[in-house]
């Protein structure tokens, strides 16, 4: 039987004697990567909001309206399965990625990372480094007083634009923002943005490392979808034990000196020398920290790395493998089906009740008519004037509106009165046609007779 890395479950930083510990900040590669990856996506996050593209705006979910503005293309309300499929296929990636390279997302691109290390930035630039910091944990005097009461107004704001651009998505971020300034916001809006700030504030800034370790699911089901050749942060004991102070090494010690700056600089404070952890995120801030110490001393980077439990036993993972590749599979599949999806979303939406208070309405002796109510929503900033016709006026005559203009009647309901001689006991089927810009929809319903 193969020994595994070992796993530790709920760790508490050894230099935390109440939980509570600071991380200190790293440069390095890793640190560069990171923000390659997250600042785009936090200028996306903010600024999405804002764009507008002829006066629509490219990422919008509108309740009033009933659609969704998704980067030039307009989905209807009945278009959220491919939403859902959206975040499906996002899923079977984000396995992919997790079986071949560990948890890389949550430590480059999870949003509750990101704004881990935003809020990270904004204690040290106000309060200090990671040493300062804890130096200085109890006090509340003076300038330290006001550099904390400074950082918590930072993350405060911070939180707050986080909860309005997000808001943005759903409710016009330029209404929102002048009701602010006017103070003419609604009760309801106002309780929104204040949850949304709290939740923020809560999360990024004051409990963190716990979000990541008890409530994100990810790192409980990880360990079913990583093997001994997915690639993680691993610590190599072979090479790094026995650990030696510096001035105390021998030939006989590791390359780890103990100086404790993986443990320092890891944002849920554990200690990758201890084997994998569910508390770990991959964000490699240990290793930009080890190869730093490693420089210093002249000795070769890698002590801690992306490796596989095979890789560190000295064997070769293979790139290509038959679990990886049935995750690939699944999410090639997922995306293709995702986009045959939106190639597939209609222009016009059509919806057709039937008058429920009388099947039918005798007119003259051998003419019946069937009453009906007709919804048209177009999705298309071109689609205007919906004109509205029968497959067979021969057989049926139209009484109702021919041309529907959407801008005044769009999700309205309209009445119209089918009439015809048709004497079959079992009915006829009957089918709407609705033309617009380029756009032609068929919809079909029931005409409803009795022998006359």
């Amino acid at each position: 039987m193969t020994q595994r890395i070992p796993v530790r479950q709920d760790p508490t930083p050894p230099f935390a004697t109440d939980g509570k510990f600071h991380v200190r900040l790293i440069e390095g590669y890793f640190q560069n990567l990171r923000r390659l990856t997250t600042w785009p996506l936090i200028t996306l996050y903010f600024a999405l909001a804002w764009v507008q593209i002829d006066g629509q705006p490219v990422l919008f979910f509108s309740f009033e309206l009933r659609r969704i503005h998704l980067f030039g293309s307009v989905l209807s309300w009945h278009d959220l399965p491919l939403l859902a499929g959206l975040m499906i296929a996002g899923s079977t990636l984000l396995f992919f990625v997790a079986v071949a390279w560990g948890r890389v997302w949550c430590g480059f691109a999870c949003p509750q990372s990101i704004w881990t290390w935003l809020f990270i930035r904004i204690e040290q630039l106000t309060e200090g480094r990671a040493n300062e910091r804890a130096r200085y944990d109890g006090s509340f005097k003076g300038v330290r007083l006001f550099r904390r009461l400074l950082k918590h107004g930072l993350w405060v704001l911070l939180a707050l634009g986080t909860a309005v651009t997000f808001t943005g998505y759903f409710v016009p971020i330029r209404e929102i923002v002048m009701d602010g300034i006017n103070l003419q916001l609604s009760i309801t809006m106002m309780s929104w943005l204040l949850i949304m700030t709290a939740l923020t504030y809560t999360n990024a800034g004051l409990v963190r490392e716990k979000i990541c370790l008890h409530a994100c699911p990810y790192s409980r089901f990880q360990s079913v979808m990583f093997d001994q050749h997915t690639l993680s942060v691993s610590y190599d004991t072979r090479r790094g034990e026995p650990r030696a102070q510096y001035r105390n090494a021998d030939e006989n010690s590791g390359d780890c000196v103990d100086c404790g700056v993986c443990v320092q600089v890891c944002p849920t404070g554990i200690d990758i020398r201890d084997g994998l952890q569910a508390a770990c995120i991959d964000c490699a801030a240990c290793i930009d920290g080890c190869n730093t110490v490693m420089d210093k001393l002249s000795r070769p980077r890698g002590l801690i790395r992306f490796a596989s439990e095979q890789q560190l036993k000295g064997f070769t993972s293979p790139k290509l493998r038959m679990k990886l590749l049935g995750y690939g599979v699944i999410m090639l599949s997922a995306i293709t089906a995702v986009v045959y999806g939106f190639t597939e979303t209609k222009s016009l939406l059509i919806e057709i009740q039937r008058d429920r208070t009388e099947l039918f309405t005798r007119v003259e002796p051998n003419r019946l008519c069937n009453q009906y109510r007709v919804k048209v929503e177009g999705f298309s900033d071109e689609i205007d004037i919906v004109q509205v016709s029968l497959s067979d006026p021969s057989r049926f005559q139209l009484h109702g509106p021919t041309n529907i203009d959407l801008r005044e009647s769009s999700s309205t309901w309209l009445p119209f009165r089918i009439c015809s001689s048709y004497t079959s006991p079992a009915g006829a089927t009957l089918d709407f046609v609705f033309t617009a810009k380029g756009v032609s929809a068929t919809k079909t319903t029931t005409f409803l007779t009795q022998r006359l």
